[in-house]
C-alpha cells in the first residue's frame, strides 16, 4: 500500500520542489538580515549610555565624547561604498557581510578591553567598518524585491533595528552589575558591553553562514514574485553614448561586410570587432554612467532628503537631553524613559508605514512625513525655543513636539530610500546604497555637533532645522514629477 505523503511527493514537479526550497532559502537569508539590524540596533542603545563614564574612567576630556561618537559615523560613510562596490561586481553579498561582522567583533573587543580613551576611539573606528556592510545589505534587498515589496521590506529592516534600540537598555540591567576577571582584563559595568556585543556578533557569523544565502536577482523564485525588467529605462546604453559606437544593429554589420569579396573576413571581422569596441568603451562608459546616472534631479532630491533626515534627527536627539533638564528637571531615567517611548513611537511608525505602502506611493509617503515634519520643527520654534509657564503646560509643550518630530520620521526614512532604490541603477545598488548612507553619516557628524554649540541659542538651532525642512520640502513639491519608479506607471 502506497503512502499517500509519498504519493503527493512523488507526483510534486520538481519545479515546484525548486520554487519551495527558494523560497525558504529567502525567508531565512530576510531573518538573518533581521538579525544583522537588530545587533546594530542593540549596539547602540547598550554602548551609549555608558560610553561619556568609561572615556572619564580614563581621564578623557569632554571634546572625547564628540570625537568617540563621531568615529563610527566617519568610518561607516567611508566603508559603506567600498563594501557596496563589491558586492555589485561579485555578487558575494555573504562574503561582505562575514569580513564586516569580523570589524565589528575586533571593534568591540576593543572597547572591552579598553586600555586608554585612544584605544577606545580606536576601537569605534574599527566597528564602523563592519556598520559600511549596511550598503550591501540593501543593495541586496533591492535585487531580490520587487518595487511593490521594496518599502514593506525597506520597512521591516528599519524596525528591526528599531527593535534592538528598545531592548539595548534591557541588557544594561544586568550589564551595569557585571564584576568579575576573564583571563587579565577585568569586566565592569564600562567595559561589559563591548565583550557582551563581541559575543553577540561572533554569534552572528554563524547565522550569516548557515541562514543568509546569495539570491540571484534571477532564480525562478524571484522572477516568479517580480515579473519585470532588472535594468530601469535609464540603465539602457544609448547607441549615441560616446565616442566609440557598439551598440549599432548587427544587420548593418553584415551588410558591410557582406560586400566585401573574402567571405571569411566577412564572419570573423565583425565579431572581433565587437569585442575589441566592448573592450575599449566598457571601462569609460561603465564609469561615466555611473557617475552621471547619480547627478540627476530626483537623485540630489533623495540625497538631500537623507541628509536633512538624520542632520534633524540626531540635532534633536542632542538637544532633547539638556532640554528636559533644564526646563523639566530630568535626570537619567527619565530621559531613559522618554527615549524608550519615542522608540516605541518609531517603531509602530515603521510598521504603520509597511501597511500604508499597500494603498500608497513612496512619493505621497514621503511628502506626508515631510509635512508632519514641518509641523513639528515649527511647533518647537513656537513653544520650545523660548518655553514659558507652568511645569504642566511645559511638559504638554515638550512633549507634542517630540511626538510630531518623530512621527514623521518613519514616513521619511523609508519612502526616500525605497524610492532611492527605484530610481537608480540595478546593478549597482550596493555602491549606490553606500554613497547614501554617506550622506546620512555626514549628517550624523554635523547634527550633534552643530546642536551641542548652540543649546543657549535654540532660535538659531531650530530656525536652521526649519529651513533645510523647507528647502527639501520645496525640492521635493518641483521634483514630484520624477520621484517615481520608472518601471512602473503612477497615477
Amino acid at each position: 500500500m502506497t503512502c499517500p505523503v509519498c504519493a503527493a511527493a512523488d507526483t510534486m514537479e520538481p519545479g515546484a520542489e525548486s520554487d519551495i526550497l527558494l523560497q525558504r532559502k529567502r525567508k531565512l537569508t530576510y531573518v538573518a538580515i533581521g538579525f544583522i539590524f537588530l545587533l546594530s540596533g542593540i549596539e547602540y542603545a547598550v554602548i551609549l549610555p555608558t560610553v561619556w563614564m568609561y572615556l572619564q574612567s580614563l581621564d578623557a576630556q569632554p571634546f572625547f565624547l564628540g570625537l568617540v561618537l563621531s568615529a563610527f559615523s566617519l568610518t561607516e560613510l567611508l566603508s559603506g561604498p567600498v563594501f557596496g562596490y563589491w558586492s555589485d561586481k561579485t555578487g558575494k553579498t555573504k562574503h561582505v557581510i562575514l569580513l564586516s561582522n569580523c570589524f565589528e567583533i575586533a571593534g568591540n573587543f576593543m572597547y572591552f578591553v579598553g586600555i586608554s580613551k585612544w584605544f577606545l576611539l580606536g576601537s569605534r573606528l574599527v566597528a564602523g567598518v563592519g556598520s559600511g556592510a549596511g550598503a550591501s545589505i540593501f543593495g541586496y534587498l533591492t535585487r531580490c524585491s520587487s518595487s511593490k515589496e521594496r518599502v514593506p521590506v525597506f520597512a521591516m529592516a528599519m524596525a528591526c533595528r528599531q527593535g534592538g534600540l528598545l531592548i539595548g537598555p534591557a541588557f544594561n540591567i544586568f550589564l551595569r552589575y557585571c564584576n568579575f576577571q576573564i583571563g587579565p582584563f577585568h569586566v565592569d559595568k564600562f567595559s561589559a558591553p563591548g565583550i557582551f556585543m563581541c559575543a553577540l556578533w561572533t554569534l552572528m557569523q554563524f547565522v550569516v553562514i548557515f541562514m543568509f544565502y546569495d539570491l540571484s536577482p534571477n532564480s525562478p523564485e524571484l522572477l516568479h514574485h517580480e515579473r519585470e525588467p532588472l535594468l530601469k529605462e535609464t540603465d539602457i546604453p544609448s547607441p549615441l553614448y560616446g565616442a566609440i559606437n557598439c551598440d549599432h544593429d548587427p544587420s548593418s554589420n553584415k551588410e558591410d561586410f557582406s560586400s566585401m569579396e573574402n567571405p571569411t573576413t566577412s564572419s570573423t571581422v565583425p565579431v572581433a570587432n565587437d569585442h575589441i569596441c566592448a573592450q575599449i568603451a566598457e571601462p569609460n562608459e561603465s564609469g561615466k554612467k555611473t557617475m552621471m546616472g547619480l547627478i540627476r534631479e530626483e537623485i540630489v532630491v533623495l540625497l538631500t532628503a537623507q541628509f536633512v533626515t538624520f542632520f534633524n534627527q540626531t540635532a534633536l536627539e542632542t538637544l532633547v537631553t539638556p532640554l528636559a533638564q533644564t526646563y523639566l528637571g530630568f535626570e537619567d531615567l527619565q530621559n531613559s524613559l522618554l527615549y524608550f517611548l519615542c522608540g516605541i513611537e518609531m517603531l509602530i511608525g515603521f510598521l504603520v508605514v509597511r501597511s500604508f505602502s499597500r494603498c500608497c506611493s513612496d512619493r505621497k509617503l514621503l511628502v506626508f512625513g515631510l509635512f508632519i515634519s514641518n509641523i513639528s520643527c515649527i511647533w518647537c520654534l513656537l513653544f520650545l525655543a523660548k518655553p514659558k509657564g507652568s511645569y504642566g503646560f511645559l511638559l504638554t509643550e515638550f512633549v507634542i513636539g517630540v511626538f510630531l518630530q518623530v512621527l514623521g520620521l518613519p514616513f521619511v526614512s523609508v519612502s526616500q530610500v525605497s524610492l532611492f532604490s527605484k530610481v537608480t541603477a540595478e546593478k549597482t545598488q550596493g555602491f549606490n546604497h553606500g554613497l547614501r548612507r554617506s550622506v546620512g553619516g555626514v549628517a550624523t557628524i554635523l547634527g550633534p555637533l552643530w546642536a551641542a554649540g548652540l543649546t543657549q541659542n535654540l532660535y538659531i538651532m531650530l530656525g536652521t532645522m526649519m529651513g533645510l525642512l523647507l528647502l527639501i520640502s520645496v525640492m521635493v513639491i518641483l521634483s514630484y514629477k520624477y520621484l517615481v519608479d520608472p518601471t512602473a506607471s503612477e497615477d
